[in-house]
Formats: structure tokens, sequence, C-alpha cells
């Protein structure tokens, strides 16, 4: 496992065994924040002790940006953490997750003691905020590689945490094709200093609109040589041997050469969607190389839109009941004495967006 730090309290885990997949720790005065975990057990492990070290109050939240697996399975190593994620997300978890996890563990024996750890707050649209001592994080839904994927923008340092809606090569075979490109653009336009991706290195300030152009050209030309193949009535495996990554404009090189089936599977994922509905589309003509363009600056800052957030009361790592899943408004939190005397109050606090932490006075 590679570990790089982003900022002073920001540390970036990227595990060496999967496809070089992210995690990240960020400290906030003496409590961590999570934002996913790596698949194998002993990474994760590798993370927990660290986190021990540099935030001693413990991991008090972990964020999924989606339910795929190798985000999810580490949540194990921290007990105490209250998980947040899109709604879409807790239901996937639900309806797949606990079926997937059987599968691995029948592959490997180092999933014996993993278990799905379903999210406890969800929200589905707007602006969810994680407010910290010194720091804020904003979720917002950024759909495309799944439905159920988020991105976290660390407000004070220009930092987004982009998951696998920005990765070294966009991937749509769980997701679609509009939906990420729309979310590129949308990331494109934000003002950051720094893109963690889900899988691959960090984006520094300089390469960022690059970075999202050369992403956004190869959603458009592998859409368009589909759309062409169907047109000319080649079959889905011509399409396939056709149709390269390296004619969408992107390298064999990536992600340490295991880029090759993340494109095959958005080639096939893509044909299989399209080739129905072929006698109602238009033909498309291909789209040449596109070049480097100069993006004009713009400076935008993301509304506040109240988040329709939802606490799940059950917290059992155990395959939920439907039925006895119980939610409620999630309020604004607070720790310590506050949240002791809030909870004898017979009065139910208003629903918010915000998750609030209170600064930790210094002995």
């Amino acid at each position: 496992m590679h570990i790089e730090r982003a900022s002073d309290d920001v540390y970036v885990f990227t595990s060496e065994r999967y496809a070089q997949v992210t995690a990240t720790l960020i400290v906030s005065g003496t409590v961590g924040v999570m934002i996913d975990t790596l698949p194998y057990p002993s990474e994760t492990a590798q993370i927990a002790r660290l986190a021990q070290k540099v935030a001693p109050d413990g991991v008090r939240y972990l964020v999924y940006t989606q339910h795929q697996a190798d985000h999810v399975y580490g949540a194990i190593y921290f007990p105490r953490a209250e998980i947040i994620a899109h709604t879409l997300c807790r239901q996937y978890l639900i309806e797949r997750g606990y079926k997937a996890l059987e599968a691995a563990r029948k592959q490997s024996d180092e999933f014996e003691f993993t278990r799905i750890k379903l999210p406890t707050t969800t929200f589905d649209s707007g602006t969810f905020s994680l407010r910290l001592p010194n720091k804020t994080l904003d979720m917002i839904s950024t759909p495309g590689h799944t439905d159920d994927s988020i991105s976290l923008l660390l407000q004070e340092e220009k930092i987004l945490f982009a998951g696998d809606t920005v990765m070294a090569l966009p991937t749509i075979a769980d997701g679609d094709v509009q939906q990420l490109r729309s979310s590129l653009q949308m990331i494109g336009e934000m003002p950051l200093d720094s893109i963690v991706q889900g899988h691959g290195e960090i984006i520094l300030k300089g390469e960022i609109k690059e970075y999202l152009r050369r992403s956004i050209n190869y959603l458009d030309q592998l859409e368009a040589r589909v759309h062409a193949a169907i047109e000319a009535n080649v079959t889905r495996d011509e399409a396939r041997q056709q149709i390269t990554i390296e004619s969408c404009g992107m390298g064999r090189v990536l992600l340490n050469g295991q880029v090759a089936p993340l494109h095959t599977a958005n080639l096939g994922a893509l044909y299989d969607r399209l080739a129905p509905a072929k006698l109602n589309k238009p033909s498309v003509k291909l789209l040449p190389v596109v070049k480097p363009v100069e993006y004009a600056a713009v400076q935008i800052t993301a509304p506040r839109i109240k988040a329709r957030a939802t606490k799940i009361v059950s917290r059992t790592a155990a395959k939920p009941k439907p039925t006895r899943t119980r939610k409620v408004a999630v309020a604004e939190k607070t720790v310590g004495h506050a949240a002791r005397k809030s909870a004898k109050s017979t009065t139910k606090p208003k629903a918010a967006g915000v998750v609030k932490v209170p600064r930790k006075k210094k002995k």
C-alpha cells in the first residue's frame, strides 16, 4: 500500500493489490473521517493502525462514495464510525452486497471475517455537509460510474474526493455515459486545487482541465464509434475487436495496464444499451480526435441546498429485514455533553442536511 499526503491533515492510501484503488483519511483535531476503504483486509488494517496514532479519538465518520466492494469491504476496521452514503448505496448493498461478499469468500479466504456494514445516514439530493473543527466536507451526487456515486469537497483546501467518477479511464459498465459526462463537466467548472480519484494518482491543479477533457473525449469517441458500428450492422464481438482503447484517445498503460478490460466492459455495456434502439436512432458520424481546449476560468460556489437526508436506526451488520427498518430525519448533531442533554429532551430537532462536530477544547 502506498501512502501520500494531499495536505497536512489528509492522508491518501493507494492499494498495490487492486487497480490502484484509493481511500482517504482526513484528520480534524483528534477525530478522523474516512472516505472509502481498501478492499483487502491487510491493507485497511494498516490504515486503521495509522488512524489510531493521528486521530486519538478514533474515526468518527466513514463515507462510502458508492456501493462496490473495493470501497466498502474495510468498514469493519472502524466499528465506532457512523457511515454516510447516498440512499441508493444502502439499497444496493442490501440487494447485491451480501451475495457479492459470499462469492468473494469462495474465491479467497482473506474475506472470511469481512462483513457488510450498511450506511446509517443517507441522502439523495442536494448537498449534504459535514462540519468539523476548521474543516467542512460537502457531499454531492455525481452519478455516471454508478447512479449512487458521490464526491466530497473539502472546502478549505479545495480538494475533491471524486471516487470513481474521476479515474484514469472513465467506466460506465454499471452506469450511464450521459450522466458521467455531465458529472465530469460539472467538476471541470469547480475551482479546485487537486482531485483524489477513485483509482490512480492525485491530480494536481495544473492537470485537472486536461485530465477531465481527455476523459470526456474518451466517452464521446466511444459512444460515437459504438453508434456507427451498430448502424453498420457490426456484431458485438466484431465491435469489441475493432474499437480499440487507442482509437478512443486513451492508452493501455494506465492503471498499470489494467484499463484494457475496463474499456472492453465499457464497449460491451454501451453496445447492449444502444443496439435495441437502432431503428429509432439516426446515424452518428465518428468524431475527430479533439485537440486540447482552453477552458475559461470560472469560479463557482456550489449552492447550499438542504439535503433530503435520512438516518437509519438499525446499525446491525446482519442483513436487515426491510419491515423493521425505520427512518428518522437527520438533525444537527453535537458531541459530548450537548448530545447527552439533547437525548433527554422530548422536543424533536428540525431536519437539516448538515452534521456538526463541536471543537474539542485543548487541555
